[in-house]
């Protein structure tokens, strides 16, 4: 017996359509956040020795974007409102992060990654066989961005100054971007 998105779906619980809307929508606005945090970053070391592996990690958040990109077209799905706040906002955390140095730049990275393992963890959980293409994006995307975490991590993001602090802040932040994406 295959499981569908709306098993033990109860009323007010959103309908399968709205569930696959949703984890697109917020999708998307993830990756362009990722996409332009990697663009901050990029701005502040480009030049350096970390240029190459900023590049490789943003390429591959450019394929993830490109692909909900097409599937916000194809399945008429409505973005996030919030698209011109998470343009500004990537950047900015990119920047910022990166000019207190290339470890905090990786400590973004981490905890970012971090965050987004969970959130789609989360989603392949909730996506049943009807949706075995996205489920299966999804499962590839998780695993690039754990090897962007892992990336950070070996790159001496834990020496970030007061990297619990922001590994922490940059965590939360992304949390209420998800939530506030998913809907709006």
């Amino acid at each position: 017996m295959t499981r569908t998105i709306g098993e033990g779906r109860l009323p007010g619980d959103p309908t399968p359509r709205e569930v696959v809307e949703r984890i697109i929508r917020v999708d998307h606005a993830g990756e362009y956040g990722a996409k332009r945090i990697y663009q901050g970053q990029l701005a502040v070391l480009r030049g350096t020795r970390w240029e190459p592996l900023l590049r490789h990690m943003q390429e591959q958040e450019q394929v993830h974007l490109d692909s909900f990109a097409r599937r916000i077209a194809e399945r008429r799905v409505r973005p996030t409102a919030l698209l011109p706040l998470w343009h500004v906002a990537g950047f900015v955390l990119g920047a910022g992060t990166a000019m207190l140095g290339h470890r905090a730049a990786m400590a973004c990275t981490v905890a970012v990654e971090e965050a987004i393992d969970e959130h789609y963890a989360a989603q392949e959980r909730a996506l049943g066989e009807d949706e075995a293409a996205l489920k299966q994006d999804i499962a590839r995307f998780r695993a690039e961005e754990l090897e962007h975490r892992d990336i950070g991590l070996e790159h001496e993001a834990e020496q970030a100054p007061a990297y619990r602090l922001l590994s922490a802040v940059i965590k939360a932040g992304c949390k209420v971007a998800i939530r506030a994406s998913e809907r709006i």
